[in-house]
């Protein structure tokens, strides 16, 4: 790294880790508001169930890189932040009901973006500028009084905290929860037999756990220049666009290099299954329920400190207190969504 940029290196590492993500989405059909849309109305659970086989090899595979001494779980930013119960549910529900109304999350807007839809497009950028807006814009002093985050005093994670007080290494707990996870996941048949599936989940798993371990090495020798990350898809999209505006302001970074790669998996996956197709939105009324989730999504992803990637997997993956109750008010707040706008409360 002495002839080559850290924040290079950083880039290279989400780009490796976007591209399997994006080509798991594509080709294993990895999504968030497709595996609720699938479960509530379709009678069909592969893709949700397939969630349990990425959240057992990413929690394994990051504790396991801990006990080695490849990774430290306990300086990502989801334990390094005192956990705020309210923002979890707060900003998972409107997040959730920005999901059903925009028809994606940020990571399957990008997906979607990088299979040729254009209104995704337009769902990755409101969601990225509303974001900021949240983040250090019009709405941070409103967020930081609401939800003013402090620094953690203590474990942040169900594996770390109970091993302060059990006495046992965090690996011993999170892989029991791990193998319950794969255990749910497999004991569905139709998923269980749907081999492309399983190895894409995976894939998507391993895909958080070289996140975290890339990036725990970068920090180590940039003393602590290059943060410790894994996927999410809320501050990273307006990086990005931060990014592409002014790349002397913004820079390289993890986060850019893990859009990219999640556009360019997402390109290669539908090239390889014949579904790259140009797509515009020819009804307004679609295109500013669109918008509207997108802003929502912005908002509430930076309020729960992550999206239903970044807190419902990356989160999850190192067991943080947040994770759990920031999923399951996204799951609520999707559905509340999906339901409202099936009977009619909201504009088709």
């Amino acid at each position: 790294m002495e002839t080559v940029p850290v924040e290079l290196i950083a880039t290279l590492v989400g780009l490796i880790g976007g591209l399997v993500l994006g080509l798991a989405a594509r080709l294993g059909d990895f999504c968030t508001l497709g595996a609720l849309e699938s479960a509530a109305y379709g009678r069909d659970q592969r893709r949700l169930r397939l969630w349990g086989v990425v959240l057992s090899v990413a929690i394994a595979g990051a504790f396991g890189a801990e006990a080695l001494g490849y990774a430290d779980l306990t300086q990502t930013y989801y334990h390094s932040i005192e956990w705020m119960p309210l923002a979890s549910i707060v900003g998972g529900l409107v997040f959730g009901y920005g999901m059903a109304l925009a028809g994606n999350c940020g990571f399957g807007a990008l997906v979607r973006f990088g299979g040729g839809d254009l209104r995704s497009m337009v769902v990755v950028v409101v969601m990225g500028i509303f974001a900021f807006v949240t983040l250090s814009g019009p709405l941070a002093p409103l967020r930081a009084m609401l939800f003013a985050q402090e620094p953690a005093s203590g474990a942040q994670g169900i594996a770390h905290w109970l091993s302060a007080r059990m006495g046992v290494s965090p690996l011993m707990i999170a892989l029991p929860i791990a193998a319950l996870l794969l255990i749910w996941a497999l004991s569905y048949r139709p998923l269980r037999t749907d081999l492309r599936r399983v190895v894409w989940g995976v894939a998507a798993g391993l895909a958080v756990v070289w996140c975290l371990v890339a990036t725990s090495y970068l920090n180590a020798e940039s003393l602590g220049t290059v943060a410790i990350e894994a996927p999410s898809f809320t501050a990273p999209l307006g990086r990005t666009i931060l990014y592409f505006m002014t790349s002397t302001a913004g820079g390289l970074t993890f986060s850019v290099g893990l859009v990219g790669g999640v556009l360019a998996g997402s390109f290669l996956g539908s090239a390889i299954r014949g579904l790259f197709q140009w797509e515009a939105c020819d009804d307004p009324r679609e295109l500013g329920r669109q918008v509207t989730g997108a802003a929502l999504m912005g908002i509430g992803g930076t309020v729960a400190l992550g999206c239903s990637v970044g807190q419902g997997v990356s989160a999850m993956s190192v067991l943080a207190f947040s994770a759990p109750v920031t999923l399951a008010a996204i799951i609520v707040g999707g559905l509340l969504g999906l339901r409202h706008m099936i009977h009619g409360y909201l504009p088709n």
